[in-house]
């Protein structure tokens, strides 16, 4: 059923990008454009899968790897994702999202065979490896999230070449649906797998399931088959790679379509061919896009905060009343990180004219009630504990798609967005180091301390939201001035203060500065 829902949201997404053509674009156009990104995306997707499998290893082998060994481990991968991006992201820049991606497949499909083969030997008991599973898996967790960093800044590469700036709004709406379905495949998908990995299993398969164990002989032999986690996302990647290398074009002249101008911040500079260097200081002396960055960081601590750690509450603590929620963890997160993108999508190019910094503050504000919920409810009432978690991905997917999808692309421009991109992503698994590390000292001592850790990072994010609520790159001021015919007030200091439109009648919509 919960694979049957999944299917029905993609096919609405897929219905919504055709349906929403503000540029105008040509059905040609609209219809490569579709044959572009939905595989790019896909895999993106399934990157996901190969990267929270770790989640549900860790309660799968149960006592063998504790809470504290797994934040430590999940801490150390997220910290070389997000310090990879110094490197990938220029170099990304430079050879083109397609070639990105398909490092990303390729070496995260390597690197999960490998921790698949250290799960089968570990369980299989020809190998002693337990007193050192911390420091193995962390190795390999770690390289398997280097080439994971390539996925995301290849995505938001190519993406920014084929998406206007005043369309963007939707693709970091798509960019949020296909993250939550990367999470339904790790969450729903990876513990499918795992279930029908258990030898001895007590609750009634699917047909997928029982294949699976028929495949694989898992019910003929003695022991848990966990490191099937692991192989099946590694060939799922590689079939999807196979694809990207078919059907992918970095640019839509590279698909004999012309190229356009999109109006971010390289609309003045496409002619000047970046060093490493100057896109690092770029990015690294950018206002706005460090303020992205710092937003970001507070967007990984709590994104990974409830994602990875409800289940692992859920688990240990019994949630009498609130079972619905850990069942159905997989698709409940995929369907409000849906609505997060979409909503904060919406918000940013129809209420907001390209704004990207509005939605952040709304939702971070959004976040604020939800922790504060959270701290008061957790050994009360299982079903809000459980709502909360659930609507926490709403908010923080909103807040991610919008930052690192779009905002990234949108001031980093089609010469830098994989560099302003990774960087701002960077910063999220940063964030996500820094709470895996942290709660998993700290829900070993009390699970009353979780919720607790989360609030003052929405209130931080709520204030540097404020602090770009206004920003806009100079080349989307100007599109809206001369295409959209928005004329513009602009006081002594040169900011935008006013903007109304003149199509019909003049109606104040609010505050637009030229960055």
């Amino acid at each position: 059923m919960d694979a049957i829902i999944i299917g029905l949201i993609i096919c609405i997404v897929i219905a919504i990008y055709f349906k929403s053509n503000p540029m105008a674009h040509s059905k040609k156009f609209l219809l490569r454009r579709f044959i572009n990104w939905f595989p790019l995306g896909m895999t993106y997707a399934f990157l996901y899968m190969a990267r929270y499998n770790l989640s549900v290893t860790k309660n799968a082998l149960g006592t063998t790897m504790d809470k504290e060994s797994f934040g430590l481990i999940f801490g150390a991968g997220t910290v070389v994702y997000g310090f990879s991006f110094l490197l990938n992201g220029p170099l990304v820049d430079k050879i083109g999202g397609k070639k990105g991606m398909l490092i990303a497949a390729l070496g995260s499909s390597i690197a999960n065979i490998l921790m698949g083969v250290v799960t089968f030997l570990l369980l299989k008991g020809q190998i002693q490896v337990k007193n050192n599973l911390v420091l193995i898996f962390s190795i390999l967790y770690s390289i398997n999230m280097f080439f994971q960093s390539y996925g995301a800044v290849s995505i938001i590469k190519i993406k920014s070449y084929w998406f206007h700036v005043r369309e963007r709004g939707l693709f970091g709406a798509i960019f949020g649906t296909l993250i939550s379905v990367g999470l339904y495949l790790a969450f729903g998908w990876g513990q499918g797998i795992a279930d029908a990995a258990v030898v001895n299993q007590t609750h009634e398969l699917n047909f997928t399931q029982k294949a699976i164990r028929t495949i694989f002989a898992v019910d003929t032999g003695t022991q848990d088959a966990i490191w099937l986690v692991f192989f099946i996302p590694a060939f799922l990647l590689v079939i999807w790679a196979l694809l990207d290398a078919w059907l992918l074009a970095d640019t839509p002249a590279d698909a004999n379509l012309e190229d356009f101008d999109t109006h971010d911040a390289s609309s003045d500079e496409m002619e000047k061919d970046f060093t490493m260097k100057e896109l690092l200081v770029k990015i690294f002396t950018h206002p706005v896009l460090l303020t992205v960055a710092a937003i970001e960081f507070t967007s990984g601590v709590l994104r990974n905060g409830i994602l990875t750690w409800y289940p692992i509450f859920s688990k240990e603590v019994p949630q009498t009343g609130g079972e619905f929620f850990n069942v159905h963890w997989g698709v409940l997160i995929t369907i409000t990180g849906v609505i997060g993108g979409f909503l904060a999508g919406w918000l940013s190019d129809h209420v907001f004219h390209s704004r990207r910094g509005p939605p952040a503050a709304i939702m971070n504000g959004v976040m604020i009630l939800i922790t504060v919920t959270m701290c008061f409810a957790l050994t009360t009432s299982p079903f809000i504990v459980g709502a909360c978690a659930v609507l926490m991905q709403l908010t923080v997917i909103g807040v991610h798609s919008i930052m690192s999808g779009t905002a990234g692309a949108d001031f980093g421009g089609r010469k830098a967005s994989a560099t302003a991109s990774g960087i701002t992503d960077g910063f999220v698994y940063l964030g996500t180091g820094l709470q895996s590390i942290s709660l998993g000292y700290l829900t070993s001592k009390s699970w009353q301390l979780w919720p607790i850790f989360l609030v003052p990072f929405t209130i931080i994010g709520l204030v540097l939201a404020l602090r770009i609520w206004k920003a806009i790159p100079e080349a989307t001021r100007r599109y809206l001035l001369q295409v959209e015919k928005i004329s513009l007030v602009i006081d002594s200091d040169d900011k935008l203060t006013t903007i109304t439109t003149t199509i019909e009648t003049k109606t104040e919509v609010g505050e637009l500065p030229s960055v």
